[in-house]
């Protein structure tokens, strides 16, 4: 199986953030928002910002000619040279106005109160920087022409034009940003200028058929259809007003999309063909040339400046990207300095909230407080300004379950041994392998007409938690197949990529296979009588789906053979979770995902957005365990020697 390694009214602002700006990180009042609505205007932090820094607006000139808006922040009373601190992002540096001010320059006061030389850009094409947007620009490669221009040339033109007409720095550069914008810091270190010493791509995208806008293929249909109405609207004209995004007729997303139909829909009742990027979406439904050439990881090379990437173990947008990101930085650059950290954080919630609980996980303590006071900024002030070494390891990463930071030499740690849990009879999850013979199976019906939900929250955007929700909604679903292991003798922490391996059969010629790793508590009765609220919890710990007319390739899908048994291989990203004595780890295998994956229709078409009402249809399911067809999940499981 091949797999590459503001709107003009409250209403429409308070969507706007619900369904974009919520996640990403923005520098101004009007764009920067939380994950849940608007963020309120700091006028506090505001007018500190307006009185100890002072702004200059430029329209900086790229090889080819194309000006792109810059806003710059510089410190009124500096001690000496200071740093440019660089953000490129495609959701707006406003306000817009040498006059107007911001209530955030940096992720958090402390960047403010420590001086750098803020430098805030809309990348080409967006907002009030000149050229034409495109989506994930893809990188240059092969011989260039003088004026060829990409994402990372951009970082350097800008980079080389600030150290020439700005006073007041010393030379050194960093970048940040977080999902697009982290996306946009990684392409600027590729063969980055030599003054950029620091960057920090944080949540950033890596590839499109992974990350946010689909997973192993199968499109992640809530996200992609709140996001793209507004945002992938064309620009007209230079501006500093955002576009309209679709308002939500119903909080319940479940009935709305379902009453969406098929995903012809979408442009026929919604987008009207005005969004571009649905227009190829439809147009490239498998990992053809377009996405190959949108994805930053074969070109993550000649990295000179410090990377420090960020993610979140429970981040629904891009957990993809951070993981792979790094990966790919340090097999492309043997002699960077290169550093990753994870932490136990929805999208940005390193930034955005306190990080001591999300969803039905709790976590002990405030884990962003000490991302902040202990990584970022001193990461930034150590390589710009010559402070003192965060001395961060390989990898700093949040063990969940054990609720602790753990310095490790890389990621994954090195010392891992191979577990495969096997689908056994009767919901068991083993060890042993099956010995028998025939074709030993557990079956059900999946009905595109009743999708499983993927969680029990009723809202219009993503519900974020469901990455640590509570699975019993779904456990006791017939068309959820549920295994467990007996109750644990033993803590067991798991660490790095998980690898599925099911045997199953449809009896139609389309399925899609959605496994999720679950962490159950005991079902303890406390003292009097009184049950823990907890007791027999089903926590997620990792889930994902696969598409699967992409079990053999992703650029040429197959359909499958009626109830012909095949394998279905698939990676479910990376975990670094402890399951506590007496836990029991469960898995759950369903086809069905809803809404915030596309329904399959089960019957085979060509090109699935182009599906027909009557394409979708039932089906029955089986997963295998014999000796010759062994369904099994194989985790990374970590050494004793590793242990504290």
């Amino acid at each position: 199986m091949h797999r590459p390694s503001p709107a003009p009214n409250a209403r429409r602002l308070a969507l706007l953030a619900t369904l974009v700006l919520a996640l990403v990180f923005a520098p101004s009042p009007a764009a920067a928002k939380d994950s849940v609505g608007r963020r309120k205007h700091d006028p506090k932090r505001a007018a500190w910002i307006r009185a100890h820094y002072t702004k200059f607006e430029y329209r900086i000139p790229m090889r080819d000619g194309v000006k792109l808006f810059t806003a710059v922040y510089r410190p009124n009373s500096p001690k000496g040279p200071l740093p440019f601190l660089m953000l490129r992002t495609p959701y707006s540096v406003n306000p817009y106005g040498a006059d107007k001010y911001p209530d955030r320059l940096g992720p958090y006061p402390a960047f403010e109160k420590e001086g750098f030389i803020f430098v805030l850009q809309d990348v080409r094409g967006r907002f009030m920087s000149e050229g034409k947007f495109v989506n994930m620009r893809p990188q240059l490669t092969g011989k260039r022409r003088a004026k060829s221009t990409d994402e990372s040339t951009d970082a350097y033109d800008t980079i080389a034009w600030l150290l020439k007409n700005v006073r007041g720095h010393n030379d050194k550069v960093g970048i940040r940003g977080i999902s697009y914008p982290g996306f946009y810091a990684a392409a600027g270190a590729i063969n980055g200028h030599p003054a950029l010493k620091a960057v920090a791509p944080q949540a950033p995208i890596a590839d499109w058929f992974w990350d946010d806008m689909h997973h192993n293929g199968a499109l992640m249909l809530q996200m992609t259809f709140g996001f793209f109405s507004g945002f992938g609207k064309a620009r007209k004209k230079l501006t500093t007003e955002w576009p309209t995004f679709f308002e939500f007729p119903t909080p319940d997303a479940y009935r709305f999309f379902l009453d969406l139909g098929p995903l012809s829909n979408i442009d026929r009742k919604y987008y009207k063909g005005k969004i571009k990027f649905w227009k190829d979406v439809v147009a490239h439904p498998n990992y053809d040339k377009y996405w190959q050439s949108r994805s930053i990881l074969p070109h993550l090379s000649g990295v000179k400046a410090a990377m420090l990437t960020v993610g979140g173990w429970y981040d629904a947008e891009d957990l993809y990207g951070p993981l792979k990101i790094h990966k790919a930085l340090v097999e492309q650059n043997p002699r960077a300095d290169i550093r990753l950290v994870m932490g136990p954080w929805s999208h940005g919630g390193w930034v955005r909230r306190k990080g001591d609980v999300l969803g039905d996980a709790k976590f002990g303590f405030k884990t962003s407080r000490y991302y902040k006071q202990h990584i970022e900024l001193a990461f930034f002030k150590h390589h710009l300004k010559g402070g003192k070494s965060p001395k961060l390891p390989g990898a700093l990463a949040f063990e969940t379950g054990a609720n602790r930071w753990r310095e490790l030499s890389a990621w994954p740690p090195p010392k891992l041994t191979s577990m495969s849990l096997h689908l056994g009879p009767k919901g068991s999850l083993t060890r042993k392998a099956p010995t028998a013979a025939g074709k030993h199976h557990d079956a059900w019906i999946s009905d595109p007409a009743k999708p499983v939900p993927y969680t029990m929250t009723f809202q219009p955007r993503m519900a974020k938690p469901y990455m640590t929700e509570d699975q019993r909604f779904a456990a006791y679903r017939p068309d959820v197949m549920v295994y467990r292991t007996a109750p644990l003798k033993q803590d067991l922490t798991l660490a790095g990529p998980i690898t599925v391996n099911l045997w199953a059969s449809t009896s139609q010629s389309a399925a899609d296979f959605v496994v999720k790793v679950i962490d159950e508590v005991p079902g303890r009765i406390k003292s009097k009588g009184q049950p823990d609220k907890d007791g027999g919890r089903q926590l997620m710990i990792r889930g994902d789906i696969m598409r699967g007319r992409f079990r053999q390739s992703f650029e040429r899908p197959r359909p499958f053979v009626p109830n012909q048994p095949t394998e279905v291989a698939f990676e479910l990203l990376d975990v670094f979770h402890t399951f506590k004595r007496g836990h029991r780890l469960v898995v759950h295998v369903q086809s069905t995902w809803f809404p915030l994956a596309d329904r399959n229709p089960q019957k085979y078409v060509a090109n699935i957005y182009k599906a027909k009402a009557s394409d979708y249809i039932k089906a029955e399911h089986r997963l295998y365990r014999t000796a010759k067809m062994a369904s099994r999940i194989t985790f990374g499981v970590l050494a004793k020697e590793e242990a504290p």
